[in-house]
């Protein structure tokens, strides 16, 4: 609030009251009354002066001031003319009282229409605290004013009457006064106001004391207050202060209100005063009143203290929304962020009171909201100092809150950013002042902030721009339109064209001859079409470098007013790109072509042979017993096979025609332009020849035999019928012994399905007892003495009956059924071993064949152990057969599990020697107990004398390294009768016994 200055009329009235006062006491009786009449006139027309000059915004409570002091004085007068007439009938009470009783009404309702704003402010417990003081103030009003006389029996009752009504009425307008201290504190006004209410107390009390007693005129103290009452409120009206009490206030929170705080707790702390003091005097006549106003104080205090919780808690509430809403708008990111989280935090301040929010942002042309425009007349509680002429849209609401989007506070209004328009009740609306104007500052501050933003992102991207084409890798020409001569190149040229400077020469004369047409055709275009890029050769220096070029006609620009020619260098980023390319259609292992190049292939094959006439084929190839290598030897020495089949089929193949590697060990060849069938079926022959020659891998020979399947364009109309039909002549050639090729016919459909059938059959088969074990007697040859069975498994199947090995142990090597089948052969072999001879000299012995994958299983040797203990048949009456492939492998544990065995007891045999490519040298050092010799070479021995000569040098091998020999296939005598003159002690074949069941083979050795 600016600082005010004395006005002359307080000036001159001051003077008047302080002659007139002091006159009083100094002349006679009569003239005093006079002089005293006088004053509260001069009084009444000071307050009348003082409303026309400082147009409060409400006149009527003062004015209702002024009528309560005339009645005052014309009742003064009227007891003055009454007494000086002689017709006052005693000295208390008299006509004039009715005169003194009628100031109050006017008096109270003009203190109260002064403090009518008070209830709209943020003080909801005012009148909890007023009560608290009135309380105080009228007890002691009780006890030492009031019921000494009220009581009093001398006195009639219009005199008790009297004697309550003074102090009543004093006592509310103290009270109302009271108010205004509290919420508008002591400012000039206020406390002129608080020395008149005062004063009438102390006046109207001394006056009423003294008729009582008796005297006929008012003593000083009485005279001195009511000139105090009278100056006062005529001093309170004159001062320029006095027009702010009928506008809103703006008020502190009362409980940091120090001043108030001790009010209160002076009236709490009255009634116990009170006690303690007429206890001291030895009696309490007033205790009842005290008790009373003791537990009408405790009643309002506690009123008040959960006011102040309530208040508190909402204060937080309105803080947290605040705090959560500044946070909000500081990470605001645009103007719409801004705008919605200042909307939303309004919306939850205002709760739900009815309301309306309006968030009107400038958009930094000329600030429309604060133009004056039609509107209703409603009231407008600004914030700062707005113009009030503001036009508002029409609304529900009677009281709008306009708070601006400002950085400063005290800045001017062109300082504003925008505004927030809230329309509620008044009460709610200067609730909310505050935490709304303190939203509207931190919107200001995101707004500024967004504006910096902005406007340090638009130089920075300058500067970044400029540093980006200063510094940037790619190379930016600018040239002559027409003649190609380059007029400017960024710094980046150096690195491309090294010492050469392209500046003034011909761009065309930097390019490679190979792409300078290209080139001229993109420059030329580049003046009509959409900038497209191409790649050019750039030979400036003598070093060639692929660039990606760009060209944008500029001409038009005056700043550029060229071809803009952007060259990026994507030697490196070309030569990545065909690597890639490479090997999405070739093979990483081999170099072939994938599957992808070979389907793609395929069909440009198809296509080129329906149009020429010609056959085109496909050949799988698939190594037999790949998977043995990789298990035995492992997946490195697996890959290095791989490579050289594939070096190899390259090899052996026609330069025209096209080798894949399909995955895994599936490879596939296409053969184009055949003239006929034969064609294809001698280039399947010479790859099979070709594999069949084993690989040597750090001097081990390694099988390479692959097993093909062909198909040809005479059978298929497309690429997906060749590959199905080459996919089933692979399988046919698979299952007529692996090592050789097939050609697709129709029958082949039917036998794969049948294939694929019985594999499915094949793995419930154990589970269901659709197996069973035969036994071929192993016999001596000096003395035909049954020494051994080889457990045979025999497919007793539902449909197609009994079915050997040979039609099913191929399809359960390709899965993990030989696995199953195996086990069940063990353990049932070797529980039918146990049922022969209890005399351990002459009961046989059972062999059981082991397949590789069997022997890599985890355990296999204390699955073995188990088995034989749980039939409690001794180890040596156990001989397990395995194949040299399992010799090819270098697995230390694979060794380790065979030592084990052998060790317990359980013999072990190499099956089917010779048919392999075994090295010697491991015979010597695997633990090994029988050799047994294929019918491949027994049933030739007849017939050959090289074949017999073969035999022979084989069993005598076997008989240095401590091995016995058992010939298979034994048929004919002559076969037997050249083997025992060879040195082979043991054999087995249909010349002695075609394998038995079981039950048989108990009765065959034990006849």
């Amino acid at each position: 609030m600016a600082r005010r200055v004395l006005t002359v009329p307080l000036v001159i009235y001051t003077l008047v009251w302080f002659a007139g006062s002091v006159a009083v006491f100094w002349v006679p009786d009569r003239v005093a009354d006079v002089i005293w009449t006088s004053i509260g006139l001069i009084s009444v027309a000071a307050i009348v002066v003082g409303v026309r000059r400082n147009r409060p915004a409400r006149t009527w409570p003062w004015l209702l001031i002024a009528a309560g002091v005339f009645l005052s004085i014309a009742g003064e007068a009227i007891y003055d003319l009454l007494t000086y007439a002689g017709e006052v009938d005693g000295p208390y009470p008299s006509v004039a009282d009715v005169f003194y009783l009628g100031m109050y009404p006017p008096l109270v309702a003009g203190m109260f229409g002064l403090s009518r704003n008070v209830a709209r402010t943020r003080v909801p417990l005012l009148p909890v605290d007023a009560m608290v003081i009135l309380g105080g103030l009228g007890l002691l009003s009780w006890v030492f004013l009031i019921s000494p006389h009220l009581f009093d029996p001398g006195l009639s009752l219009l005199q008790r009457v009297l004697i309550v009504a003074y102090p009543v009425g004093d006592l509310l307008v103290l009270a109302i006064v009271a108010r205004l201290v509290i919420v508008h504190g002591f400012s000039p006004a206020v406390v002129l106001l608080c020395v008149g209410a005062v004063g009438l107390l102390v006046a109207d009390t001394a006056y009423g004391t003294e008729q009582l007693h008796g005297h006929g005129q008012a003593s000083w103290p009485a005279r001195v207050a009511w000139l105090l009452c009278y100056g006062g409120w005529a001093a309170a009206a004159l001062h320029p202060s006095m027009a702010e009490l009928t506008r809103p206030a703006r008020v502190v929170s009362a409980e940091v209100c120090i001043g108030r705080q001790v009010s209160l707790l002076a009236a709490c702390l009255l009634p116990q005063a009170l006690l303690v003091f007429e206890a001291a005097r030895g009696r309490v006549p007033h205790a009842s009143a005290i008790g009373v106003a003791a537990g009408i104080t405790a009643l309002l205090f506690a009123i008040r203290l959960f006011g102040l919780l309530a208040d508190h808690r909402r204060h937080s509430d309105r803080a947290e929304i605040v705090r959560a809403a500044s946070a909000q708008l500081a990470s605001a990111r645009d103007v719409p962020a801004v705008r919605a989280a200042l909307q939303d935090a309004v919306e939850r301040l205002a709760g739900n009171t009815p309301h309306t929010v309006e968030v009107i942002i400038n958009d930094g042309g000329h600030h429309d909201v604060f133009t004056p425009r039609d509107a209703p007349d409603v009231p407008i509680v600004a914030s700062g100092a707005l113009p009030t002429d503001i036009g508002l849209p029409t609304g529900p609401a009677t009281s709008a809150l306009l708070c601006p989007l400002r950085l400063d506070e005290r800045g001017p209004a062109d300082a504003d950013l925008g505004m927030v328009i809230l329309r509620s009740s008044g009460r709610q609306l200067e609730v909310l002042e505050a935490p709304v104007q303190t939203l509207a500052s931190s919107a200001a501050q995101a707004l500024e902030r967004l504006s910096l933003t902005a406007e340090i992102t638009r130089r920075d991207s300058e500067q970044y721009f400029r540093a980006l084409v200063q510094n940037a890798a790619d190379v930016i020409l600018i040239v002559e339109p027409g003649s190609w001569r380059v007029r400017y190149a960024s710094p980046s040229a150096a690195r491309l064209f090294g010492p050469v400077t392209p500046l003034g020469r011909p761009l065309l004369d930097l390019v490679a001859p190979e792409c300078q047409e290209t080139a001229r055709e993109q420059l030329t275009s580049a003046e009509v079409d959409t900038p497209q890029p191409s790649d050019w050769v750039m030979a400036g220096d003598g070093a060639r470098v692929q660039v990606e070029a760009v060209c944008q006609d500029l001409s038009g620009e005056p700043a550029v007013a060229g071809i803009v020619v952007t060259l990026r260098d994507v030697t490196e980023q070309r030569r990545l790109q065909r690597r890639l390319t490479y090997l999405a259609y070739h093979d990483s292992l081999t170099g072939l072509a994938n599957r992808v190049a070979f389907r793609s292939r395929l069909q440009e094959a198809i296509d080129q042979a329906r149009m020429s006439g010609l056959l085109a084929g496909v050949l799988f190839v698939d190594l037999d017993d790949f998977k043995i290598v990789n298990d035995t030897l492992g997946h490195e020495t697996g890959d290095r096979l791989l490579r050289d089949v594939a070096k190899r089929l390259s090899a052996t193949l026609p330069p025209h025609d096209t080798p894949a590697r399909l995955g895994g060990d599936e490879f596939a060849v296409l053969v184009e332009g055949a003239p006929d069938i034969s064609t294809i079926e001698t280039t399947a022959q010479h790859l099979v020849t070709a594999l069949d020659r084993p690989f040597t891998l750090d001097g081990r020979p390694l099988p390479g035999r692959a097993s093909i399947g062909v198909s040809c364009t005479a059978d298929a109309a497309n690429a997906v019928d060749l590959l199905r039909q080459a996919d089933l002549a692979l399988y046919a050639a698979k299952a007529e012994g692996k090592g050789c090729w097939r050609r697709y016919d129709a029958s082949l459909g039917a036998h794969a399905v049948q294939r694929m059938q019985l594999r499915s059959e094949l793995e419930r088969a154990a589970a269901d007892g659709q197996l069973f074990l035969e036994y071929q007697p192993i016999v001596r040859l000096a003395d035909a003495v049954t020494v051994g069975f080889e457990a045979l498994v025999r497919w007793n199947h539902p449909t197609r009956g009994r079915l050997g090995p040979a039609d099913f142990i191929d399809i359960a090597e390709e899965s993990d059924t030989i696995l199953a089948i195996g086990t069940w052969v063990l353990r049932e072999a070797v529980a039918t071993a146990a049922t022969w001879h209890t005399n351990a000299r002459t009961a046989p012995y059972v062999s059981v064949n082991v397949s590789v994958r069997q022997f890599h299983a985890e355990g296999f040797a204390d699955a073995v152990r188990q088995t034989l203990a749980d039939a409690a048949l001794p180890a040596d009456r156990l001989m397990l057969e395995i194949t040299e492939s399992l010799l090819l492998a270098d697995d230390e544990q694979v060794w380790h599990d065979l030592g084990k065995l052998r060790r317990t007891g359980v013999r072990m045999a190499i099956d089917d020697f010779g048919t392999g490519y075994s090295a010697l040298n491991y015979l010597r050092h695997m633990p090994l107990d029988v050799l047994k010799l294929d019918r491949v070479f027994v049933s030739t021995i007849t017939t050959s004398n090289q074949q017999a000569d073969f035999v022979a040098g084989i069993i005598k091998l076997a008989e240095t390294m401590h091995l016995e020999v058992v010939a298979e296939g034994i048929e004919q005598p002559a076969e037997r009768d050249l083997l025992r003159a060879a040195g082979c002690r043991y054999g087995q074949g249909y010349l002695y016994s075609k394998p038995l069941t079981a039950e048989r083979a108990g009765r065959w050795q034990n006849p």
